[in-house]
């Protein structure tokens, strides 16, 4: 090897270790090495990938970010479409002077939004373009696509490809964080309050013995239908319990176009803007009463416990109200109920069909099962602080 191929190499390992630096300086988390990022600690604890996550969780204050291919262009700290939210919304917190100086002089996220907008754009392009040929081969095969995106293509008005860009991404802001938030919510306030746990398994229970037998290892032959999710009213008054409580959106806020003055008299300026906390709206107590702080999903519920009330929507503003309520609402608690109904029900014991005395039986065999799942062997520890 020549020296100038030799100071080439040196030249490149020193870049690239001073860019590693830089970059895993940032990093919190499971530790990063170089080229590998880390991927040996994933790999390292692939057995029990849910406690790695949670200890790491710990030990950063409940977030981190981390790198898993430390190559320069190739490593990502965070999606596109993260950066373009974080920065957008930066735009609406910020004096609008303050931002436009910092996009004029290149300054924190305005230098990557133009770029992340770009990345989001191709992607959405390249998802409606596989879509419509999609549609082309299901003339042919008869496979048919019936979902929202679908439904606006097959629609007679001719939308453009940029309208289309903006009902998809208008889907991912209106769902892509906001039910996780609240299953998240939801799972934690179940784990703390085990007789709503009991209740919504019994509801579980029930609805399945009815609609698919008392051979309890069918259960999860298949998901659960439309008509069985319609049928979990307790597990829907506990997701609109959890919403009141946590809100996936904890504030909003509203641009004034006109001047305007509010209900109570309040004159509001063309300009400004008004901003209400959902949080703090489904905590009070002239409101929800004096055990506004407790998480009781019988609120929900009518006197024999049989059918949802839905609150209105000014006092219940989880999805908004008025004409700029969640079009998605009912979607929403579709997909919420069915992963928490998932969730709640572990899968039944192995060795066939079930007691045929009804869904406390169950209840029982499956609260076994749990209990037979949750024993820590002998020689092992529950805890280890290595770990």
């Amino acid at each position: 090897m020549d020296v100038s191929m030799a100071l080439l190499l040196f030249a490149a390992v020193t870049a690239y270790l001073l860019w590693f630096t830089f970059i895993s300086r940032s990093l919190k988390g499971p530790r990063v090495w170089p080229l590998l990022g880390s991927l040996p600690g994933l790999i390292e604890n692939s057995d029990r990938m849910h406690e790695w996550i949670a200890d790491n969780l710990r030990a950063c204050g409940g977030t981190y970010q981390t790198c898993i291919c430390a190559i320069p262009f190739l490593a990502r700290k965070q999606a596109s479409f993260d950066r373009a939210t974080e920065a957008t919304l930066q735009r609406f917190i910020l004096p609008e002077v303050l931002w436009k100086v910092k996009k004029w002089l290149r300054l924190g996220q305005e230098v990557s939004l133009s770029r992340s907008l770009a990345l989001v754009d191709e992607y959405l392009s390249r998802v409606i373009d596989t879509r419509k040929l999609e549609l082309l081969r299901q003339q042919k095969d008869g496979n048919p696509h019936d979902d929202l995106l679908s439904r606006f293509m097959k629609k007679k008005e001719s939308y453009s490809d940029e309208f289309l860009q903006h009902v998809a991404l208008n889907f991912i802001l209106a769902g892509r964080d906001t039910s996780s938030v609240a299953l998240s919510w939801f799972f934690w306030l179940v784990t703390q309050n085990p007789t709503v746990e009991e209740k919504i398994l019994r509801e579980i229970c029930t609805v399945l013995m009815e609609t698919r037998g008392d051979d309890v290892s069918t259960w999860t032959d298949e998901p659960l239908g439309f008509e069985e999710i319609d049928q979990l009213v307790y597990l829907k008054a506990a997701l609109s319990e959890t919403l009141r409580l946590y809100p996936s959106v904890p504030e909003d806020s509203k641009h004034v176009v006109a001047d305007d003055v509010l209900p109570d008299g309040t004159f509001v300026p063309a300009g400004s803007s008004v901003t209400y906390s959902i949080y703090s709206a489904g905590r009070m107590k002239s409101t929800w009463g004096d055990d506004c702080l407790e998480f009781l999903p019988e609120r929900w519920l009518s006197g024999d416990g049989k059918r949802f009330l839905m609150h209105d929507q000014f006092k219940f503003v989880a999805f908004n109200a008025g004409p700029r309520i969640c079009l998605g609402r009912d979607l929403a608690y579709l997909q919420m109920k069915s992963i928490a109904a998932a969730g709640v029900a572990p899968p039944p014991p192995q060795g066939g069909a079930g007691p045929p005395g009804g869904a406390e039986d169950v209840i029982d065999i499956v609260h076994e099962a749990r209990a037979q799942s949750e024993r820590v062997p002998q020689g092992f520890s529950s805890s280890c602080g290595k770990c």
